[in-house]
């Protein structure tokens, strides 16, 4: 897999992460516990910092930049992805901050300064300006984004289940891998498939989290 450092900065992948080997993962980015990275993503902190959270999923295709330190945008500005998040195909986050619990849409993008509160669902193709603020517990739709309605109390829960079944797939892929390291064999004597259904849990509360 690439994982490559920039200059003093190499990436700090959790032990528990899963990074596709087609994925490439540069300079000062952190991810967190079971994580996953998905089939030609590129997350590249080389001019500022990235950092993704536990049991967050960022799928196949999805670019992750930030912003460099200049008279326009002093300081630079890093990207921050909360825990639990899920980030759909070809998703562009760059310079921006997505908190806990979200689903970011299939080809979404989210720019500079933008900040995506906590429980917000976009919808496939959206775009979110720079500065922007989403607030808390709501669907946004659009180029540029709009606000549509508040999510329902399934659409809350599933932002927990996405994270859980992302979290789930990772596991059997990491399996695979390992079995393939040591047999070529499609059955392994004495290594079991992780399970393909989540498992019985307690019911979290569906009401959104303001702020």
């Amino acid at each position: 897999m690439p994982i490559r450092p920039f200059e003093q900065h190499t990436p700090r992948i959790h032990p528990t992460a899963f990074i596709d080997e087609t994925a490439v993962v540069i300079g000062d980015v952190e991810i967190g516990e079971d994580s996953s990275v998905w089939p030609s993503c590129v997350i590249r902190g080389d001019i500022q910092s990235i950092r993704v959270g536990a049991r967050t999923s960022i799928q196949d295709g999805t670019i992750i930049h930030v912003t460099h330190d200049s008279r326009f945008c002093p300081g630079g500005q890093p990207t921050r992805i909360g825990n639990d998040v899920t980030v759909g195909h070809k998703v562009i986050l760059h310079a921006c901050t997505v908190e806990d619990h979200c689903l970011i849409g299939m080809g979404a993008i989210v720019m500079d300064k933008a900040v995506v509160s906590t429980r917000v669902t976009i919808g496939a193709g959206s775009v979110v300006p720079s500065g922007k603020v989403l607030e808390s517990g709501y669907l946004y739709v659009g180029s540029p984004v709009r606000q549509v309605r508040p999510l329902n109390p399934r659409e809350l829960e599933f932002l927990e289940y996405s994270a859980e079944n992302y979290q789930r797939l990772k596991e059997r892929h990491r399996w695979m891998l390992r079995s393939a390291t040591v047999t070529s064999d499609p059955i392994m004597p004495g290594l079991e498939l992780p399970p393909a259904t989540p498992k019985a849990r307690i019911r979290r509360s569906a009401n959104p989290k303001r702020g």
